[in-house]
């Protein structure tokens, strides 16, 4: 399977990453990607950038070393209300937003607060992806978040990241949700959740689980650049 574009990756701005866009462009460039998203944590993140980062991301070429660089966020869910770190007048703004549960974040750990926060999530226009729904410190009923996927046209999240280095017990969730989300036709990406340059385009665990899951390639929005693109158009992204 041939992926061309990262839709998850961070730089020094969220405070534990360890490369520059520079770097991570560059690093795309050399593994043949197309297009990166650059998405760094929201400013509740311990470390994370201020706001301003996010306002100011206009400055950033389209792109670097020929990769295209789309610009974004991943925003922290902060309450069961499904509320974001980052305000609607600059999610706006955005080229892609992926949404996501962090410990330090949200201080709910049973079900029904879980499935609720991502659902309600997803219920903001602003909203694209759902990040690493999973985690297993964060239960969900995946049948529900995968029905909302449909209904709000949500991309569900594939976290090459989860297998290697973070969320550990993620493995067999993730490969559930691939395998519901393939029966409703829900739309998959797949994220490398690069947090230094070396991993940008590390997707190998994430496609043994897509693989395992059967999901078809119509599905996978990394496969075609122009593909992923038509997708946050008609989300209302892209318009600049």
């Amino acid at each position: 399977m041939n992926l061309l574009l990262d839709t998850h990756t961070h730089t020094v701005a969220s405070g534990h990453a360890y490369s520059t866009i520079m770097e991570n462009a560059k690093g795309a460039s050399e593994k043949g990607l197309e297009l990166i998203c650059m998405t760094d944590h929201g400013p509740k993140m311990p470390g994370g950038p201020h706001i301003f980062h996010f306002g100011n991301l206009k400055v950033m070429p389209r792109e670097i070393y020929g990769v295209e660089i789309l610009r974004g966020v991943e925003a922290n869910i902060i309450d069961r209300d499904g509320n974001l770190d980052v305000p609607d007048e600059i999610l706006k703004k955005l080229d892609v937003v992926i949404a996501s549960l962090h410990d330090v974040c949200f201080p709910y750990r049973d079900v029904e607060s879980n499935t609720e926060a991502i659902i309600n999530a997803m219920k903001n226009p602003y909203v694209d992806i759902i990040g690493h729904p999973g985690n297993p410190l964060f239960e969900i009923d995946i049948d529900k978040v995968i029905e909302a996927a449909l209904e709000y046209d949500t991309c569900i999240e594939i976290n090459n990241s989860s297998f290697v280095s973070s969320r550990v017990g993620s493995y067999d969730n993730c490969l559930l949700i691939a395998k519901k989300a393939s029966v409703k036709n829900v739309k998959i990406c797949v994220g490398s959740d690069a947090h230094i340059s070396f991993d940008v385009g590390r997707f190998d665990k994430a496609v043994e689980v897509i693989e395992s899951a059967n999901i078809g390639e119509e599905n996978i929005l990394n496969t075609d650049v122009g593909k992923f693109k038509a997708y946050l158009k008609s989300k209302g992204k892209l318009r600049n």
